[in-house]
């Protein structure tokens, strides 16, 4: 009888411990987010920013980066010092590489990239960007 107890004590904990993984596995940045049902996503990230931060580079010079984890290159923005610019964007698998080039207007001071990823849920959005010096 002394040994009934603790195998049915262990069998149970057994059995909660794993119910409770099963049901709460989804928070924190699985493919389908937090809880159940389907429609989750994973957070886009930004990645390999080129020139790096903090980097000098001239008016007009090509700047790159990656994004990972989104749908559709539609869903990326990108505002140099509050200046909207075109983006040419190439998929490799399994990132898309953005690449832009930095305005003519801007010369002889710092500017941030600014990058927005939109979603239809703000679960799934992103944002992100560094620093740069334009030379003259």
């Amino acid at each position: 009888m002394n040994r009934v107890i603790p195998i049915a004590f262990l069998a149970l904990f057994s059995f909660t411990a794993s119910h409770a993984a099963e049901h709460h596995s989804g928070h924190g940045g699985g493919v389908m987010g937090g809880g159940g049902g389907g429609g989750g996503c994973m957070k886009p990230k930004l990645a390999k920013f080129t020139p790096e931060h903090l980097a000098t580079a001239a008016p007009e010079s090509e700047i790159s980066f990656v994004v990972l984890n989104i749908e559709h290159p539609s869903q990326i923005s990108v505002r140099i010092k509050d200046i909207p610019v075109e983006i040419l964007t190439e998929y490799k698998e399994p990132f898309y590489l953005v690449k832009t080039k930095l305005p003519a207007s801007l010369r002889n001071t710092a500017a941030r990239v600014n990058i927005k990823i939109s979603a239809k849920s703000a679960h799934c959005e992103g944002e992100g960007g560094w620093l740069l010096k334009i030379s003259g």
